[in-house]
This record gives C-alpha cells, sequence and structure tokens, in this order.
C-alpha cells in the first residue's frame, strides 16, 4: 500500500503541474466512473490501466488546491491505450436496430419541460410510422432538467449503446455529452439553439442551430441576390428595443458592398415624403427594422393609404421571421403586398399533412399542440425523428446529412448539413416563404 502522506504529496504535486495548464476537459475519454465509498484515486487509475497524471488531466478539477475525493462524484477515465470495444463494435458493424436516446428535459414542471415532452411526442409518431415501414427502432428516453449532472444520466444502462442521441436542450451539458458521443461513436444530434463550439471539433454532431451572425449574413446575402433588380426601402419604426437593426445593418452593409441604391424613410414620415422614397418605375421591395406586431401594422395603414393615391406602384416586403406567428391575422395583407419572411422552417395549417398529423397527435395524446409556438415542437420531433432516423438506416455512420442523403419531405422542419473543416455538421437549410394572391410557395436554398 502506497504511504498516506506520500500519496498526498503525490497529488499536490500534481495540481502545481496541472493548475495552470488544464483550461479544459478532455474529450478524448472512454468511460465515467462513479466514485463508491472507499475508492482513492491511485486505485482508480490503478483499476483502469492509466496514471494518475492522465487521470487529473482528464479531471481538471483534481487539480484544484485541497481536492478530495467523495463518494458519488463523478469522474472521466482517459482514453489513453486501447480504444474502448464498444466504439469498434460500433464501427465494424451496423445493428439492424437503430439505437436512439432521447437526453432532454422531459418533465412538466417548467415551459422547457412541456416544450420538450411536446417534442418527444411528436418524434414517438415518427417511430410508430418508420416501424410500420419496417423499421427497427429502439428508444431510451432520459429525463434531463436544467440542474442536472449529466455525467450520472451517462452512467446509466443503454446510453453507450445509441447509435443516435437527440439533446441536450442546455448549453452547460453539451461538453460531457460530446465528449461522450465522440468516445463511443455515436452520432449526437443537438435539436436547439446553444452556445457552444463543440461541433467545431467533434465529427459526430448534427448542430440544428445556425448561430445568429451566420443567419445574418445569409438572410442579406439572399435578398442581394433576389432582389437585386427591386428598389429597397428601408422603413426605420423608431423601435428601440428591437433587435432587428442588426440585420439591416447587416443588409446596408451588402447593398453598399454591390451598389445597389436605396432609400431610406420612417414610419412617421408625413405621407408625401413617404411616398417619395418609393420607385415609380421599377418593383419596390420594403424592409422594417422592428418585427413586432403594431410597428407592422402601422407599416401596412401607410402603404394602404400610398397605394390608395398611387395605384401603379409595384410593392413588395422583405419580413422577418416572427411575422410567421402574424399570419393568421395579416395573411390578407401578406398576400396584398408580395410578402417573403425568411425562415428555417414553416408548416401551411391548410395542408393534408399537417391535418393528418394533427388528427393522429390527438389521437394518441387526447390533447391539442401547443398553440403559442412557432414552430411547433412536435412538428419538429416529428420531422427530426424522420430525417435522422431514415437517414441513418439507409447510411449508417456514413449519414452525413447532405441534400443528396434525403429523401424526407418534412411537414415544417427542413434540414441539409456541411460539414466544418475538422469538426461536425452543421444546419444550412434556409428558405423564403412567399405569400402571394394564388398560393403560399416556399423556396428552398
Amino acid at each position: 500500500m502506497m504511504n498516506k502522506h506520500l500519496f498526498s504529496f503525490i497529488v499536490s504535486a500534481l495540481c502545481l503541474i496541472f493548475s495552470s495548464g488544464l483550461m479544459a476537459q478532455t474529450t478524448n475519454w472512454r468511460e465515467v466512473y462513479k466514485v463508491k465509498k472507499k475508492d482513492t484515486i491511485y486505485g482508480i487509475a490503478n483499476q483502469f490501466g492509466i496514471s494518475i497524471p492522465d487521470l487529473v488531466k482528464a479531471n481538471p478539477e483534481m487539480a484544484k488546491e485541497g481536492y478530495t475525493l467523495k463518494k458519488g462524484d463523478i469522474l472521466y477515465i482517459p482514453n489513453v491505450g486501447e480504444k474502448p470495444k464498444a466504439s469498434q463494435t460500433k464501427q465494424e458493424t451496423q445493428s439492424s436496430v437503430v439505437k436512439v436516446g432521447i437526453m432532454l428535459p422531459l418533465h412538466n414542471n417548467d415551459g422547457d419541460g412541456l416544450r420538450m415532452v411536446e417534442y418527444y411526442r411528436g418524434f414517438l409518431l415518427a417511430v410508430d410510422q418508420l416501424k410500420q415501414e419496417g423499421l427497427s427502432v429502439d428508444v431510451k428516453s432520459w429525463n434531463v432538467p436544467q440542474d442536472a449532472d449529466i455525467r450520472n444520466i451517462l452512467l446509466q444502462e443503454g446510453a453507450k449503446e445509441c447509435n443516435i442521441i437527440f439533446g441536450p436542450l442546455y448549453t452547460k451539458q453539451v461538453s460531457a455529452l460530446s465528449g461522450f458521443c465522440k468516445t463511443y461513436n455515436i452520432k449526437l444530434v443537438i435539436p436547439f439553439s446553444i452556445e457552444s463550439s463543440e461541433v467545431n471539433s467533434n465529427s459526430q454532431i448534427f448542430q440544428i442551430y445556425q448561430p445568429s451572425a451566420r443567419v445574418l449574413q445569409t438572410t442579406a446575402e439572399i435578398f442581394v441576390n433576389r432582389f437585386k433588380n427591386f428598389h429597397p426601402i428601408l422603413i426605420d419604426c423608431n423601435d428601440p428595443s428591437t433587435a432587428k437593426g442588426e440585420f439591416t445593418k447587416e443588409l446596408r452593409k451588402q447593398l453598399d458592398k454591390n451598389n445597389i441604391v436605396y432609400s431610406l424613410t420612417n414610419i412617421n414620415s408625413p405621407s408625401e415624403s413617404f411616398a417619395k422614397a418609393f420607385d415609380r418605375v421599377r418593383p419596390n421591395i420594403v424592409i422594417l427594422n422592428a418585427s413586432s406586431s403594431p410597428k407592422l401594422n402601422e407599416v401596412f395603414t401607410k402603404l394602404d393609404f400610398l397605394t390608395s393615391t398611387n395605384p401603379n406602384l409595384k410593392i413588395s416586403m422583405f419580413g422577418h421571421t416572427e411575422w410567421l406567428m402574424y399570419e393568421k391575422y395579416d395573411i390578407k395583407n401578406f398576400k396584398k403586398y408580395d410578402v417573403y419572411i425568411p425562415s428555417t422552417y414553416y408548416y401551411n395549417p391548410t395542408s393534408e399533412r399537417f391535418i393528418t398529423f394533427n388528427k393522429a397527435y390527438k389521437s394518441w395524446f387526447h390533447t391539442d399542440m401547443m398553440q403559442q409556438y412557432i414552430p411547433r415542437f412536435a412538428i419538429t420531433g416529428f420531422d427530426h425523428a424522420e430525417y435522422f432516423l431514415r437517414g441513418y438506416r439507409k447510411f449508417g455512420q456514413n449519414f452525413i446529412g447532405s441534400p443528396a442523403q434525403s429523401t424526407y419531405q418534412p411537414i415544417q422542419t427542413p434540414l441539409h448539413f456541411g460539414r466544418i473543416p475538422g469538426g461536425g455538421m452543421i444546419n444550412q437549410n434556409f428558405q423564403l416563404i412567399h405569400y402571394t394572391d394564388s398560393k403560399i410557395e416556399t423556396i428552398v436554398y
């Protein structure tokens, strides 16, 4: 047995060695271990055939002064030697059963839980449909609330055997789940907005959320390309609470870069000066620096007066994703003013597929979907399951989510991915929802 004082000295020395260099725990680990009552650091390292420095490097908190091993602690066991058999098996063979893990807050304690329960219900509807088509799916779910240490979840039976895991919802849980999936060669689908750079270094990740800066630039570039023959008119709505000024700022930069002349006006401008901003020959495209319903309706009123006195004006509008929430109330104006709304999701409530899905949801769960949220979380779960499980069934570990690999037509949430060099896959879907007199069309990019 190692002398207790000598062991304490070794740990203290390791703390000094690692404290200045350890900024983040390694994601190359083969096991998570829950500390038992009589465990020691030396014994754990010896049990897994690794050195104490390797163990401390994988668990930076151990390098902090005064650290004491406690029963119930969760430790990462680094993969410093032979690859874990579970990872090898998953790489070399594909099971006929697609094993899926759901690691989201599945509870009714708050809004996050209620939304994720609805997402999960939609997911299960898709699984049922896929099973009817002959796909074998095994779904395991774990309730992972905001205050959960996800490392405890990863210790539970069935986690290592998953082919795909969907989650987490919270940014602070991404790193541990990302490392786990990287070690065990599991596809990780991060379905909602996060602030994490894990996708930049983990090839197993599919990140559906697109960073806002990326969306702003994409939207502005698509606007310039599609409406290069239009006369842009930017309307200041005098709304200090909005963040949409970031978009109009990016748009003006792109317009200037492409030498496109545009007009500026104000929602409170007198009718005569407001009218001067519009071109009498070319079609006009109107952009607001606010997304709220009251400001939008003010502009509609302004445009109604303008077109009543200038009936030959050609006017289209380029909106914001939030406008989809107003479709029920403003669809006549959307069609009247040829509105384009940029978005990564859209469903048509009059479509046959939505009506069929809505009936199935009510039949299964004896309740309606949440009304106040767009996108609808049940449909999001359904689309995600259909897209990824079909893709994995056909391509296995070679599934990368490229347009060429997908044959699924979504109800609401289209997906296609591009790889980050040296990292994982990020969603690149973008579309414009276009309202015309005769139809609503989806223009996919």
